[in-house]
């Protein structure tokens, strides 16, 4: 059941992150929002606001625990407990490896893997103690298959992979309730491709979500179907992409 449970979202300041967050909200859940770019949260929270939702915000950098933690502390400060949080903050700066693009490899695994990390740290105090909760997180395709151009982004989605596995294999086995859902999306029209700094990559990917892009609602849809699920039921892993593209 969605209604009433707060959900924190990162990476919500646009695409999947956006779309989840007015999903959600329209189905009464209270969301809480975090980004580095407040300026499109506020605006965000006023639309949730003025539907009839709720909504609260923060400037969050996921490479922070402090922001991570804070995020959480707002959750509880706004409507007094936590039951979701939805990693979904990311970055895809493909390359080829021979073009030693060394910075963004490393900031790949500060966002995509680091991030993923602090906000995990965050909420496990409150949901094992609380003996409920839900973690969400965003993975790709190419968490589960290689692709060339795609060693480093998809080392750092392999790793949510067995990240969340045994997260979720480690709460059954402590009895913390805590239940997980990674999502591994395809071709979803997202900001994701502005991150690429490598011409070549970014021409040859945008050529691919030209062609096979979809709406960013389609993983929302998929997050509201987890969340909604009965608290006796994990749905761990959901892969998602254009019916009309071959990944």
């Amino acid at each position: 059941m969605i209604k009433d449970k707060v959900v924190i979202i990162t990476g919500a300041s646009a695409g999947i992150g956006e779309a989840t967050a007015k999903l959600l909200a329209s189905k009464g859940a209270k969301v809480v929002l975090g980004a580095r770019r407040a300026d499109k949260l506020e605006k965000i929270v006023g639309e949730i606001t003025r539907a009839g939702g709720h909504a609260v915000f923060q400037e969050l950098d996921v490479t922070k625990q402090s922001d991570n933690d804070a995020i959480v502390e707002l959750a509880k400060n706004s409507f007094g407990r936590l039951d979701v949080t939805f990693l979904n903050a990311g970055l895809m700066p493909n390359s080829m490896l021979s073009a030693l693009k060394t910075d963004d490899w490393h900031q790949m695994v500060d966002v995509n893997i680091k991030g993923v990390l602090n906000g995990v740290a965050a909420v496990l105090p409150t949901f094992i103690a609380q003996k409920a909760g839900h973690v969400i997180a965003v993975s790709s395709v190419a968490g589960l298959k290689a692709y060339p151009g795609g060693a480093v982004y998809g080392g750092t989605k392999w790793f949510l992979r067995d990240f969340m596995e045994v997260l979720r294999m480690e709460s059954a086995m402590e009895g913390t309730n805590i239940r997980t859902a990674t999502i591994y999306p395809a071709a979803i029209n997202t900001e994701l491709l502005t991150t690429i700094s490598d011409k070549g990559a970014a021409a040859g990917m945008q050529q691919i979500y030209d062609k096979y892009g979809i709406s960013p609602d389609r993983i929302a849809d998929v997050v509201a179907f987890a969340i909604d699920a009965p608290e006796d039921t994990t749905i761990n892993e959901l892969t998602v992409g254009p019916a009309a593209q071959p990944w």
